[in-house]
């Protein structure tokens, strides 16, 4: 096999472009052209403003309640709190609809509290004030949903503990 790709420069060539990829065959310089041109970027650059000077300390923000160590220890609490509150049910049998309430309660504010951290993670108000206050609403208005969606499946339908159950043996 290896004697007839070398006598045959054409089928080597035609079997290897099978295997390229679209991009590879175009110019390359046009793709580099792409990447690194300032007229075809998609997204500008954020103002970049520096205030004070390097030897001036960074700014101590002013203390919350909600946030800091409070919150930090809500957010653990809450996280500890769901694991006997998923377990308990199977464990013991019983299917209560208040415990289904209360681990509903805390699935939603277990996610609320995660996303919201993701969303001051990645779209700090101080540098992305708009797109930061746009996702907080949208996070309010997805946990409002979710929390809707939740109160009707416990009230009008079986309840996620019991769902949850029927799932398992199926």
């Amino acid at each position: 096999m290896a004697s007839i790709a070398r006598q045959s420069p054409l089928l080597r060539q035609t079997c290897l472009s099978a295997f390229r990829s679209p991009l590879a065959t175009k110019n390359v310089s046009q793709a580099v052209a792409f990447h690194a041109s300032a007229k075809k970027q998609i997204l500008p650059p954020l103002p970049q403003v520096i205030h004070g000077s390097t030897n001036d300390p960074a700014p101590i923000p002013e203390p919350h309640p909600s946030h800091g160590s409070y919150h930090w220890s809500f957010e653990r609490l809450v996280a500890a709190g769901l694991v006997p509150l998923t377990l308990a049910p199977f464990i013991g049998g019983t299917f209560n609809p208040v415990m289904d309430a209360v681990l509903c309660s805390f699935i939603v504010v277990h996610s609320h509290v995660g996303f919201q951290a993701s969303i001051i993670d990645y779209f700090p108000a101080r540098r992305v004030p708009k797109t930061a206050s746009f996702m907080n609403w949208l996070l309010r208005g997805f946990t409002l949903t979710t929390a809707v969606g939740l109160y009707e499946f416990e009230t009008n339908d079986v309840g996620i503990t019991e769902a949850i159950k029927r799932v398992w043996k199926a």
